[in-house]
């Protein structure tokens, strides 16, 4: 997972004297946020209101290492995050003190719900939410992964889409591989996937085979339909997120009985 690590990575860094440097793209952090362990973003519904309270969406595990089968619903916690402008500089702490949704079953994905709505974030910081697509993106797509924890942007296309992603216990459907050019690091952990063109967020970066392992942690690998393995060194991986807009109602309220709401559920 591509939290991995961050500590020592840090560590690495201080002691070296240098700073790593993966491709970027000339794009913005708007709506980006750090975690103290991960990135994240501030999103929106294509339906979402002015005042409605705003929603983070990042990695179920950046909440912790949530069970194979376990799905968390409606959790109340409280988690601070430091959004970012524009320019990557810091200009707000905003807080959650509820946990929407949070899995490792099938995808690997997180919504927290803030106590700030949207139009309180554009007229107290003059920041926007990205909007999550509500359309499977398709293979070939120019993205940006935007890591709010390194303040780096990525830039690469959908190489193309895996039955399953597998790592360790956790087994993850439909998963977006990424040209090699988004070689992602610990703590990108929860980025947005921002299509290019359109700026909607299509997923979120969650993980990257780092030694060329098979299925193992921070090695996963891939599966196809009947069952044969393949593994990819140095490549990295998102999970899809258009899945998540069928199921919230009015005022960002999380329903998984609505129609076309097919994610894991308790």
């Amino acid at each position: 997972m591509a939290r991995r690590l961050v500590g020592t990575l840090l560590a690495a860094i201080a002691a070296l004297g240098v700073t790593t440097a993966p491709a970027q793209a000339a794009a913005d952090f708007t709506g980006v946020v750090a975690l103290d362990n991960c990135s994240g973003s501030v999103v929106r519904l294509p339906g979402s209101a002015p005042g409605d309270k705003a929603l983070v969406l990042t990695n179920g595990h950046c909440v912790e290492l949530v069970k194979a089968g376990q799905v968390i619903v409606n959790r109340t916690v409280t988690r601070n995050f430091t959004l970012l402008d524009g320019s990557g500089s810091d200009i707000a702490t905003v807080k959650s003190t509820k946990l929407l949704y949070a899995t490792m079953t099938g995808t690997d994905a997180a919504l927290y719900q803030l106590t700030t709505t949207y139009q309180q974030l554009e007229q107290q910081y003059g920041s926007r939410a990205l909007e999550l697509s509500a359309s499977r993106p398709v293979a070939g797509t120019e993205i940006r992964i935007a890591s709010g924890y390194w303040k780096r942007i990525y830039a690469c296309r959908i190489d193309g889409f895996v039955h399953q992603v597998r790592e360790a216990s956790w087994t993850w459907r439909d998963s977006l591989r990424y040209t090699p050019s988004c070689n992602t690091i610990g703590g990108t952990s929860g980025s947005p996937i921002i299509d290019d063109a359109s700026g909607k967020v299509v997923g979120v970066n969650n993980t990257g085979n780092e030694s060329g392992g098979r299925c193992t942690m921070n090695n996963p690998c891939e599966v196809d339909a009947s069952g044969a393995i393949t593994v990819r060194k140095g490549i990295n991986y998102g999970q899809q997120t258009y899945g998540f807009v069928p199921c919230f109602g009015p005022g960002t309220t999380l329903n998984l009985s609505l129609p076309g709401c097919e994610v894991a559920k308790p």
